[in-house]
C-alpha cells in the first residue's frame, strides 16, 4: 500500500513514511492510493474478534509495511482494560434503533485516545522502519482534547519530543488543567492568544517553513504531527465504525448487509471522514450525518457547496468543535474530485477564505453526507432530555450529535439503526452538563465534577479524578506569530 498527496505533487510513500512525515511536502494530506475492500467473510471473522484483534486486522490492510503481529502486539497493549476502563469502544443501546458509541473510556476521557494511544507506537516503529536517526518533533494544535491525548500518548517515548498549542480562552477549565499538569520530560504546552484556527494555521505555517526545517535538521530534529492531518491518526479511527457494526450484528440489532446510519459531532472532519472510508471499504453505512455546533460551516457546505470561513466565530459549550478550518475536508474533496481540483480549492481557501464546488461534486458529496447543527439552547435541552428520558448523561459534543440524529430521523423518516459517536466524558465539561440539567450555576468549573456526580450518581472517570490537586507545570501564553520561536526554544 502506497500513499499519495491530496494535491498531487509529492512522491508516493510507504505507510511508515506517511506517518513519520505527517504532512505531504506539497502541503497536501496523505491518502491511500487504493481503498482495501472487506468481504462478507471478513465481517463474519471480525464479529468473533476482540477490539484489539479487529483493530490489528483493519490497520494491517492500510499499514502493509507493518506486520500483523506487530500491530496485534501494539493494539493489545494499547486497548487494554486497564487503559480503557469499560472497554475501548462500547456500544450503548438507547432504544431499538439508537445506539451510542462511547469512545472516551481511555486515559484522557476523550475519543482522541482511540487513535492517539496507538499512533505513538506506529510512529516509533516507523522511525525504525525508515532508518530515521533524528528526533521527531511533534507539533499539535488542539481545541482541547487532541493536545492532552497526544501529550499522554507520546510522553517519555525515546526519539520523540512534543509541543501542544491551544487557544487560551477556547478550551474548558478541565481541558486546560489536563494539559497544564501533563507529566513527561519530552513534553511542552503553550497557550496562544487566538482561536483554534489560529493555532492550526500557525502549525501549518511552521510545517511549510523550509528554512526552519533546515535549521531543525541541523540540530537533529524533523517535524511531524499528531493532528488528524496525519494518516497514523486517521487510520485507527476507521476501526471503531467497523467494530460498531459487528457489535450491532452480535446484539441482534441488524443482520449483515443491513444498512445503518452514523452521526458524528465534528469540527475538523477527521472523525467523520474515517467513517466515510469505512463505507468505501464495504461497511453498509447509509447516511453520514455531520453534526456541528453554532460554528456551522460544515452544515452550510454540505447544503450549498460553498465553504466560507469569513464568518463570525463562536465560543460554545462544545469547544472541541469550535473550528472554521476543517482540515480533513480536503481528503473528501480529493476522494470526489481528484488532486487537481482539490489543490485549486485549497489555494482559493488560503487566498480568499472560501471556495465553491460544482453541482456534480456537491451531488456526489450529498449522496453520502448530510449536515445539521445545534444551537447552544438545543444542545443544553438535549443534555437534559437524554438524562430525564433515558437516564443517559451526555457531554455537550455528544448532545450536538444526538440532536442532529433526532432531527435527521424526524425529517427523513429513515428508520435504519443509528449509531451516534459519544466523543467525550460528560465530566470533561461537567460545568455545562450541570447547568443543562439543573438550570443552576455550579460552585466552579472544577467543583462541578463533584456536584455532577452527587446529582446523578454517575462516577467520575479515572483520568479526571483528583485533577484539581495536580501540579501545574505549563502556564506560558504567546501570540500566534511567536509560535515558531516557542518551538525553536523547546528544541534547544
Amino acid at each position: 500500500m502506497k500513499f499519495i498527496s491530496t494535491r498531487g505533487h509529492a512522491a508516493k510513500v510507504t505507510a511508515a513514511q506517511a506517518i513519520a512525515q505527517g504532512l505531504a511536502p506539497d502541503g497536501g494530506l496523505f491518502v491511500p492510493e487504493t481503498i482495501p475492500q472487506l468481504t462478507k467473510e471478513d465481517f463474519s471473522a471480525l464479529c468473533k474478534m476482540s477490539y484489539p484483534e479487529r483493530a490489528a486486522k483493519i490497520l494491517s490492510l492500510y499499514l502493509s509495511d507493518y506486520t500483523e503481529q506487530e500491530l496485534l502486539e501494539d493494539c493489545r497493549a494499547v486497548y487494554s482494560e486497564s487503559s480503557f476502563v469499560g472497554g475501548a469502544a462500547p456500544l450503548v443501546s438507547l432504544g431499538s434503533n439508537l445506539s451510542v458509541l462511547e469512545l472516551w473510556h481511555g486515559p484522557t476521557a476523550a475519543f482522541k485516545d482511540m487513535a492517539l494511544q496507538i499512533m505513538p507506537r506506529l510512529l516509533s516503529r516507523a522511525l525504525g522502519k525508515t532508518g530515521e536517526k533524528r528526533t521527531a518533533l511533534i507539533l499539535v494544535a488542539t481545541s482541547g482534547d487532541t493536545g492532552k491525548a497526544a501529550l499522554e500518548g507520546y510522553r517519555d517515548l525515546p526519539q520523540i519530543k512534543i509541543i501542544a498549542f491551544y487557544p487560551v480562552d477556547g478550551v474548558s477549565r478541565v481541558q486546560k488543567l489536563q494539559m497544564a499538569t501533563q507529566l513527561g520530560e519530552n513534553v511542552s504546552v503553550c497557550a496562544i492568544h487566538g482561536n483554534f484556527d489560529d493555532a492550526q494555521t500557525g502549525v501549518k505555517q511552521i510545517f511549510g517553513n523550509a528554512e526552519f526545517a533546515k535549521m531543525l535538521n541541523e540540530k537533529g530534529y524533523f517535524l511531524s504531527s499528531a493532528n488528524s492531518i496525519n494518516w497514523g491518526r486517521l487510520a485507527p479511527q476507521i476501526v471503531y465504525y467497523i467494530s460498531a457494526y459487528c457489535d450491532l450484528i452480535n446484539a441482534g440489532k441488524c443482520k449483515f448487509g443491513d444498512p445503518f446510519n452514523v452521526c458524528v459531532p465534528t469540527g475538523n472532519f477527521g472523525n467523520i471522514f474515517a467513517a466515510y472510508l469505512a463505507k468505501r471499504m464495504g461497511l453498509p453505512v447509509g447516511k453520514l450525518i455531520c453534526a456541528s455546533n453554532s460554528n456551522n460551516i460544515l452544515t452550510d457546505f454540505l447544503s450549498t457547496g460553498v465553504y466560507d470561513r469569513n464568518r463570525s466565530f463562536y465560543l460554545t459549550m462544545s469547544p472541541s468543535m469550535d473550528i472554521l478550518i476543517s482540515s480533513n475536508l480536503e481528503r473528501l474533496l480529493w476522494s470526489v474530485t481528484g488532486a487537481e481540483k482539490t489543490a485549486s480549492y485549497m489555494k482559493q481557501l488560503s487566498e480568499t477564505g472560501k471556495y465553491a464546488v460544482d453541482a456534480n461534486t456537491l451531488a456526489a458529496i450529498q449522496n453520502d453526507f448530510v449536515g445539521y447543527f445545534a444551537t447552544e439552547e438545543a444542545t443544553a435541552q438535549t443534555v437534559l432530555q437524554f438524562w430525564k428520558d433515558q437516564n443517559y448523561l451526555a457531554d455537550p459534543h455528544t448532545a450536538v450529535a444526538l440532536y442532529a440524529a433526532q432531527t435527521y430521523v424526524k425529517e427523513s423518516g429513515d428508520s435504519a439503526p443509528m449509531v451516534v459517536d459519544s466523543t467525550a466524558s460528560p465530566y470533561k465539561f461537567a460545568n455545562n452538563v450541570f447547568r443543562s440539567i439543573t438550570g443552576k450555576e455550579p460552585g466552579g468549573d472544577l467543583e462541578a465534577l463533584e456536584e455532577l456526580t452527587q446529582l446523578t450518581g454517575v462516577q467520575i472517570p479515572y483520568p479526571l479524578a483528583g485533577l484539581k490537586d495536580r501540579t501545574v507545570r505549563f502556564t506560558e501564553v504567546c501570540k500566534p506569530s511567536e509560535m515558531i520561536d516557542r518551538v525553536l526554544q523547546f528544541a534547544k
